[in-house]
């Protein structure tokens, strides 16, 4: 049976839902650790075992120091436990950059990897979820950190989102090859050629686009997916607030409003980010997966299968297996150090904190709004 360590502040519901959330986990089969306030959690199920953790470092305006200064914090307290072994996952309802400061100084990143990346699968209703990637960990990227992240995410793909052979593409101004900044084009002649081994390349996608069935895998780094992620957010939040206000301007529209509620509601049901689990930190040497601070219990107890499932399916070995593959990991000593150390820990969990959160990852759609 797998075990996921759950961190339980730091949710905007409290501890309780999550720990409902747990709950609905464990009934599937997965045994849960949940470290969280115990004083505001007042049962709890077979299967869940409760790690009394009442402080909590989501708002911390440096997570990078805050983790390494408050071990007793229950993200720490969290990945502590998957790194010792007590759990093979880690799944956190808090802030982005502790998680990823606290998964960075914890689980470490995987041998041969240079960056890890956050990775979100995107709802597309009728279509399957794409998944974009990096949404927001590094800023700034080298050509090797982009070749690694789409091996990455092809292996999670179809480890964990069940997708054979996923299309991968590199986020671009245009398709042609010729497009895009020097970087990327040399990341484009990489993965068309020796580097892309294993790998269903099939060249760069525009933004116009990479939401239709035409791409499962969209490769950007940090600084262009994060804001990429937002534009999607901000138009999709706006044009359903536009569809709210336009069925509210008149009787008529009140009416055909009400006629079209149970198919607007399935749509909202199929783009609910809730139902892929939250974003998930690729590229360390065990599965992490931070979910929205405004998930239900639902998208709690999603977020913890989804987790098990990547443990059972070896999503951290087939990475690291078509990596090795395309001959794209790291060589030791390459650069210098592994980027291992203390100092090296904490400047790329400094630098992701910068980046910016995928407005908690999550919020793809504004589904939550009423």
């Amino acid at each position: 049976m797998v075990t996921v360590a759950v961190d339980g502040n730091g949710a905007d519901l409290g501890p309780e839902e999550v720990a409902h959330g747990a709950a609905i986990a464990a009934a599937s089969g997965v045994h849960v650790l949940l470290f969280a306030d115990g004083s505001r959690i007042t049962s709890l199920p077979d299967g869940v075992e409760l790690i009394d953790a009442p402080i909590s470092i989501a708002k911390a305006t440096d997570p990078a120091y805050a983790v390494r200064s408050t071990p007793q914090a229950s993200i720490v307290q969290a990945a502590r436990a998957v790194a010792e072994g007590r759990a093979q996952a880690l799944v956190s309802g808090g802030s982005t950059g502790s998680a990823l400061a606290a998964g960075l100084f914890n689980l470490k990143r995987d041998r041969g990897i240079y960056r890890p990346a956050l990775a979100l699968p995107l709802p597309r209703p009728g279509v399957g979820p794409l998944l974009l990637l990096d949404v927001g960990a590094n800023v700034i990227c080298r050509p090797e950190h982009l070749v690694q992240f789409a091996h990455m995410g092809s292996a999670f793909a179809q480890a964990v989102l069940g997708i054979d052979a996923p299309r991968v593409a590199l986020l671009s101004n245009g398709e042609e090859p010729a497009k895009g900044t020097p970087d990327l084009k040399e990341v484009h002649e990489r993965l068309s050629g020796e580097g892309g081994a294993g790998l269903n390349f099939i060249g760069n996608v525009e933004g116009t686009v990479a939401l239709q069935n035409v791409v499962d895998v969209v490769v950007a780094d940090g600084f262009t997916g994060n804001i990429a992620l937002k534009l999607i957010e901000g138009v999709s939040s706006e044009t359903l607030r536009l569809l709210r206000d336009a069925a509210h301007r008149s009787l008529r529209a009140k009416v055909g409003g009400f006629l079209l509620r149970p198919s607007i509601m399935g749509l909202r049901r199929e783009i609910d980010p809730e139902v892929t689990g939250g974003a998930y930190m690729l590229g360390l040497r065990q599965i992490g997966i931070v979910c929205h601070g405004r998930f239900t219990r639902h998208g709690f107890a999603r977020a913890i299968e989804v987790a098990a499932r990547g443990v059972e399916e070896d999503v951290i070995g087939r990475t690291r297996a078509a990596l090795e593959e395309a001959g794209a990991l790291r060589k030791p000593g390459a650069g210098g150090t592994d980027g291992d150390t203390e100092a090296d820990l904490a400047e790329t969990a400094a630098k992701a904190a910068e980046a910016g959160s995928p407005s908690e990852p999550g919020a793809t759609v504004g589904v939550h709004d009423s």
